[in-house]
């Protein structure tokens, strides 16, 4: 069974920095768009940065524009998720999803009905 792993969650500070990872069992990500989503308690689960899989094209929401950067390394595999300065409001569990039957509408990258696969998510916390 196809899996993505998410990795690199934890505790920070107000203004520190994270790098989430994503990683797949048993195919390449490398041909395959990801993004990262994210919920946080109470919430919808939200779309926060896309990367597309053929000369890489990145997107991102307005509220991460400028803070995150998506990229992708298909020597390893992954595809990261840079987040800095970040913000309390940042809490939440990142996904990283692809869509694996089919082919995507990239212009709808933030629609969750986009995506077929996720992963287990990782638990991102900013607080003083």
């Amino acid at each position: 069974q196809v899996q993505l792993v998410e990795s690199g969650g934890g505790l920070v500070k107000p203004g520190d920095s994270l790098r989430l990872s994503c990683t797949a069992d048993r195919f390449d990500l490398e041909w395959y768009p990801i993004g990262w989503f994210r919920q946080a308690p109470g919430k919808e689960r939200e779309a926060v940065s896309f990367i597309t899989y053929i000369d890489p094209t990145t997107y991102y929401s307005d509220s991460v524009r400028g803070r995150f950067t998506i990229s992708r390394d298909n020597a390893k595999n992954t595809v990261y998720l840079q987040m800095n300065s970040l913000k309390p409001e940042d809490t939440a569990v990142y996904y990283c999803a692809t869509r694996l039957a089919g082919r995507m509408t990239t212009s709808r990258w933030f629609a969750r009905d986009e995506y077929d696969s996720w992963g287990q998510g990782t638990q991102v916390t900013v607080s003083s």
